[in-house]
């Protein structure tokens, strides 16, 4: 539900853009947990083909807590952050500690068997039986790797500081960006033509935004970032759609294309 309603979130905000962010698209929401879409180009019902979970924002809480100045529990990255906290950094040792990071973070199609992938609960035969690819980001095995993150923050913070610590986390989300586009492109369920929307506090905060962007700009023509897409997906479910979008500025269907309305008018007229 929360990946469903980050797209409709992200399709809202795109209204404000020259982006026509429908279908065929990709979503992904950087909160604690990783949520997300690929939906495909089908008329005039689109389906899910993919779906991303596991963890997401949770990795870079869990690299922040080395610092000892958050609660090694519930801690994250936002109780530190604050502009300019990257100014100073040293960028080139960032990306090398977040490669030695991402030697803990397991990205991969979720295999059958798994009750949980990233400590969130799946259900990878359903999935697969209906057609829809599960995408998972873990550290370890259902978040076991996480005291490993912990010591390579600790490592960071004691070695080159907290500018070069929160220059490390930007470069490791938009590394765990990178890493699942590509394995959804691998496991080909990204349609030609599809756009890419990124939002949530781990993907769109400090030099996150650059750096995702040189990653996407190879598989996507247009990248958008959304500050809180899930509350707008909250927003969009509690109202009717046709209040939002209008028949020439419509909010659903796909890319390029009319309101998608009176095709499944047509459609459901003939059942």
């Amino acid at each position: 539900m929360e990946g469903e309603l980050v797209t409709a979130g992200i399709k809202v905000a795109s209204m404000w853009t020259k982006a026509d962010f429908r279908n065929p698209c990709v979503s992904l929401d950087f909160g604690t947990t990783l949520a997300g879409r690929i939906t495909n180009n089908d008329k005039p019902y689109a389906r899910t083909i993919g779906n991303f979970c596991g963890l997401a924002g949770a990795i870079s809480d869990s690299i922040i807590r080395g610092t000892d100045m958050v609660d090694k529990r519930g801690g994250a990255a936002l109780d530190l952050y604050k502009k300019g906290i990257i100014k100073g950094a040293d960028w080139k040792a960032a990306k090398e500690y977040a490669v030695q990071a991402h030697e803990y973070v397991d990205i991969r199609k979720v295999p059958e068997g798994r009750e949980r992938f990233g400590t969130v609960p799946v259900d990878p035969k359903a999935a697969y039986e209906a057609g829809t690819t599960l995408i998972g980001c873990d550290v370890g095995e259902n978040g076991d790797g996480i005291p490993d993150l912990v010591k390579i923050g600790h490592e960071i913070y004691e070695n080159s500081g907290i500018h070069t610590l929160f220059a490390t986390l930007d470069h490791v989300s938009a590394i765990i960006v990178k890493r699942l586009i590509e394995e959804a492109f691998n496991e080909d369920v990204i349609e030609e033509g599809s756009m890419l929307g990124v939002t949530g506090r781990a993907g769109i905060t400090g030099k996150k935004p650059e750096l995702i962007f040189e990653y996407s700009e190879k598989y996507f023509n247009e990248t958008l970032l959304v500050s809180d897409a899930l509350a707008m997906g909250a927003a969009m479910m509690a109202r009717c759609m046709n209040s939002l979008g209008t028949p020439k500025n419509p909010v659903g269907g796909c890319q390029g294309g009319p309101c998608i309305l009176g095709h499944r008018k047509k459609l459901q007229h003939k059942e």
